[in-house]
């Protein structure tokens, strides 16, 4: 199910940065998973959800990306292998997002659910699992893709992005594709 070689599709995962071990497990279990199906995984290169994220991907052979919050490359996970510096703090947000397809939330605090809006915000899909549920202020249900199992929130994570890449067509090539 990989990707033909050139066109590897961007998934970001999302999560709090200290997690509890289910949802580390799940979160290890998406980047091995996304790892196995080609895709690049993106996280914000940190600890919890997105160490273990980074682990299970490059445990599996994937590509890991870390779009760092900080000055220093060495703010990154062991298992990232390529550290984006971006000395933004939290704006780093937003270049996480925009360099995917697709994002998978994985439970979450306050910084997920910044993550998660810009996604929508920008026309991304988002993929949750056990995380947010949000509600417009008239009531109207946000588009979040629910998840029943790690391996269902890539399987629906990667068609997204699929959509997201025909939808989008050259826009969402970035230095990696």
């Amino acid at each position: 199910m990989n990707a033909p070689a050139g066109r590897a599709r961007h998934v970001a995962v999302i999560g709090e940065a200290t997690c509890s071990r289910r949802t580390a497990a799940a979160a290890e279990r998406i980047g091995r998973a996304l790892a196995t199906a080609g895709a690049v995984l993106f996280t914000g290169g940190r600890g919890g959800v997105m160490e273990a994220a980074s682990r299970g991907a490059a445990e599996a052979g994937g590509t890991v990306v870390g779009v760092l919050p900080g000055f220093d490359r060495r703010g990154a996970n062991r298992w990232v292998q390529i550290p984006v510096v971006t000395g933004m703090d939290q704006a780093r947000n937003v270049i996480l997002v925009r360099s995917c397809e697709a994002v998978i939330a994985v439970g979450g605090m306050y910084g997920t659910l910044s993550e998660i809006a810009l996604a929508l915000k920008l026309g991304i899909p988002v993929i949750g699992l056990r995380t947010w549920r949000l509600r417009q202020p008239d009531g109207r249900r946000v588009p979040i893709v629910v998840a029943r199992t790690p391996e269902d929130a890539v399987a629906r994570a990667l068609a997204a992005a699929e959509r997201t890449r025909a939808r989008t067509g050259a826009r969402s090539r970035t230095w990696l594709s």
